[in-house]
């Protein structure tokens, strides 16, 4: 019998090749760690290209520019935060007090652990009707959902009437957004980030419940 070929076993191996996603998850991720090591206006397209392994020309068949990655990246940091919020206000019947907690420390922890994103985004927020046509969606679904879990508590006799929960949801959470940025900003006047939530927490039970101790 013939011996086998010393290719024989790697014959028709082909080496697996990049695909579309792998390369866009490349630039992503190319993306969160360069701006963990400076601003946004400091790192170049050729920057994402070249941490991404792929050309310049190559980056332009995935995204029309650096700020449409940190739009990306920001989708996805949204998507996280807003199921987790979503997960922790379904059980607000069963531990009011726990439940609106889980929900802010959602989102506190989610855009806390993506600190130099979130930092990017805000800068761009100035210049970008794109970044602000996204953050404004971002905003109308914690609003939407805010306000029915506010309608929710009011028809099972938790929470007394007061505003509409649609304008109460807009004030609470417009509120979290400035907070949150100028604390993770370490802007001053500011919050300690320890005591962020708690601070929070009254707030919204007052303005929803009446008390920040509200009964299930």
């Amino acid at each position: 019998m013939a011996a086998p070929s010393p290719a024989g076993p790697e014959r028709g191996r082909r080496v697996r090749r990049p695909s579309g996603d792998d390369r866009e998850r490349a630039i992503l991720a190319t993306a969160e760690r360069l701006l963990e090591l400076r601003p946004l206006a400091d790192i170049s397209v050729d920057d994402l290209a070249r941490g991404a392994g792929i050309s310049r020309p190559t980056f332009y068949f995935y995204f029309a520019s650096k700020d449409a990655v940190v739009l990306a990246l920001l989708d996805r940091v949204v998507a996280e935060a807003r199921s987790l919020r979503a997960a922790a206000l379904a059980g607000a019947g069963d531990d009011v007090r726990g439940s609106w907690r889980l929900a802010l420390e959602a989102v506190r922890d989610t855009f806390t652990a993506h600190r130099s994103l979130t930092a990017a985004a805000t800068q761009l927020l100035a210049g970008s009707a794109e970044v602000r046509e996204l953050w404004s969606q971002v905003m109308e679904g914690f609003v939407t959902e805010t306000a029915a879990a506010i309608e929710a508590e009011r028809a099972r006799g938790a929470a007394p009437a007061g505003p509409p929960a649609r304008d109460l949801a807009v004030a609470l959470n417009w509120m979290n957004e400035r907070v949150l940025q100028v604390t993770l900003a370490g802007q001053v006047p500011g919050i300690a980030e320890e005591g962020l939530v708690d601070v929070l927490l009254t707030v919204w039970l007052r303005a929803v419940y009446g008390t920040d101790e509200p009964a299930v």
